[in-house]
């Protein structure tokens, strides 16, 4: 009886432990609005996160960690149109829409959509066009060159709301089962760009970046299988495959995202699903290499998610460069590093 006894206390005991270590590590998430802690609550350095404010221009922005909006500078609230940093969204709804079965796969071929591409373009699968690797309007085939391409992504954001979701990305992405789930504090997340532009708060966008570190879980629901961000939230483009030659040739008339085919050297090996990662620290070094983004204009409009620190950072910054943005953001990023004790 001793020995049980001493067996059911140690039982005990663990589990305490266990349970308390969960508690320790619960996962908080916004309401209709985020809940507030200073930085020092959360064991972040507030001077550090004064010197990251001021390195990207001081404009607007807000810090996420442990579920908790912890510092913001410029309007929280303010909308403005999110660039480039769209685009991982529009990957996002690719994967509701496989979620839902209204693809068979992220490599549906485009063609199945009611596109008469031309005999190069046969092969061109929603993959492509969400890697940067479609060929579309570019003298190479699918899958052979990289190509930095806003005609292709109109073609992707065409095809899959006006083709696939059959609605406006606004009443797509809002959907009670989709995003909307998300409660977006200030209102419509879609409107600039001919209705596919994200324009929305660095709060919103923010609940956007903190579904995606919670691995498509929201307050206890999995609105995206854990397994899509295993498989998909990734490198998808090959550190070798070469740059595109260059060259527009809208053929369908899509029309443009905002940018050319062929705007930016660096991709291959760190690009997928329209997220820039960080596989062995190549991107930026002095981050872990599970952090992972969204930009727009080269550094202008940014989300960046910290798994291992559990905080996300939206903020709108000072442009950079197209051949010269990994440096100014990997110096950055070490702030919010040092900030956050990394370093």
């Amino acid at each position: 009886m001793r020995r049980l006894a001493i067996g059911v206390a140690l039982i005990i005991f663990w589990f305490a432990g266990v349970l308390h270590v969960n508690l320790a590590h619960a996962v908080t998430f916004p309401g209709t609005s985020w809940a507030t802690r200073t930085p020092s609550q959360v064991g972040l350095n507030r001077s550090k996160l004064d010197e990251f404010r001021n390195a990207t221009g001081n404009i607007a922005g807000v810090v996420i960690k442990d579920g908790y909006l912890i510092y913001r500078w410029g309007s929280a609230s303010g909308k403005f149109d999110w660039a480039s940093a769209a685009k991982p969204v529009h990957s996002t709804m690719l994967l509701f829409a496989l979620k839902e079965e209204k693809i068979p796969s992220v490599h549906d071929q485009v063609r199945n959509w009611g596109w008469n591409l031309n005999s190069k373009d046969q092969t061109m699968e929603l993959f492509h066009l969400a890697n940067m690797t479609s060929g579309y309007a570019l003298p190479e085939a699918p899958g052979e060159r990289w190509g930095y391409n806003d005609y292709a992504i109109r073609l992707y954001t065409r095809t899959l709301y006006e083709r696939i979701f059959e609605q406006t990305a606004n009443t797509a992405a809002r959907h009670s089962a989709r995003l909307g789930r998300l409660q977006f504090q200030d209102g419509s997340i879609f409107s600039s760009r001919q209705g596919v532009g994200l324009y929305t708060s660095p709060r919103d966008f923010a609940r956007i970046g903190w579904l995606w570190l919670n691995k498509g879980n929201w307050q206890g629901r999995q609105l995206l299988p854990a397994s899509y961000f295993t498989n998909y939230f990734k490198p998808h483009v090959p550190a070798s495959l070469s740059r595109t030659a260059g060259g527009t040739d809208d053929y369908l008339n899509i029309g443009s995202f905002g940018g050319g085919t062929n705007q930016t050297p660096i991709g291959p090996g760190i690009y997928g699903f329209n997220f820039w990662f960080n596989p062995n620290r190549e991107t930026w070094p002095d981050v872990p290499a599970d952090v992972y983004q969204a930009n727009g204009h080269w550094n202008g409009e940014v989300l960046t998610v910290f798994p291992m620190q559990n905080m996300v950072v939206a903020w709108k910054g000072r442009r950079a460069t197209s051949s010269n943005f990994a440096g100014p953001m990997n110096n950055h990023l070490k702030l919010l590093m040092q900030a956050a004790g990394s370093m």
